[in-house]
């Protein structure tokens, strides 16, 4: 075979060669059309929590003393106050350290609807009742105060429902938390016999301290 023909004939082997190499190499992968896929999505969400409060209510806006038990030198008339309800929705962490509460009250003169003179609330008295105390005996009604025209039945109590007297309260009010307390009272207003009649009224405040 001639020099010219081994040339050629290299030359084709080269060229196969290198066709037969490229064809051997892959393709790239391509996706088919609808083809599709899922990512799942969470999320933790935590319930929202309202703090808790400390609370009164009273189950009623007015009272209409009766006369009951009077005698000649002293009028009196009585009722009793609508009942008083402490709720504490708190919990224990949600409370001050050392904290406590107490339910005070005090009353304005009785004015006359036609111009007598006014009584002042110093003749206003009341006496404390618990209605629930709840299981830990740490919830206890207020001492009982008297007029100004009573002798004291304790120390320097005869002075009415002039300044912020105590209803109800608690000393511990962590360990009170998480439940309601109820209180009434008796109320007597006493009186001179000579006392002008007509219509009197006077506001009792009641007021939740902690």
């Amino acid at each position: 075979m001639s020099t010219m023909n081994h040339r050629r004939l290299a030359v084709a082997g080269a060229a196969s060669a290198v066709l037969a190499g490229a064809m051997a190499l892959p393709a790239p992968a391509l996706a088919a059309p609808g083809d599709s896929g899922d990512v799942r999505v969470t999320v933790d969400i935590e319930e929202i929590r309202e703090p808790g409060v400390l609370a009164m209510s009273i189950a009623g806006d007015a009272v209409a003393l009766s006369e009951d038990g009077s005698t000649l030198l002293i009028r009196q008339f009585v009722g009793t106050l609508p009942a008083v309800t402490v709720t504490d929705t708190r919990t224990a962490e949600e409370v001050p350290d050392g904290a406590a509460w107490a339910v005070l009250g005090s009353a304005t003169d009785f004015v006359g609807t036609a111009g007598q003179a006014p009584i002042s609330a110093g003749h206003l008295g009341w006496k404390p009742h618990l209605i629930d105390g709840g299981d830990t005996g740490l919830v206890t009604e207020g001492e009982e105060v008297v007029t100004v025209l009573d002798a004291p039945t304790q120390p320097g109590n005869n002075v009415g429902l002039v300044d912020q007297e105590l209803l109800v309260s608690t000393f511990d009010s962590e360990a009170v938390t998480g439940d309601a307390y109820s209180v009434n009272a008796d109320l007597f207003l006493r009186t001179p016999a000579d006392v002008p009649a007509g219509t009197y009224t006077s506001t009792l405040t009641l007021s939740l301290f902690e």
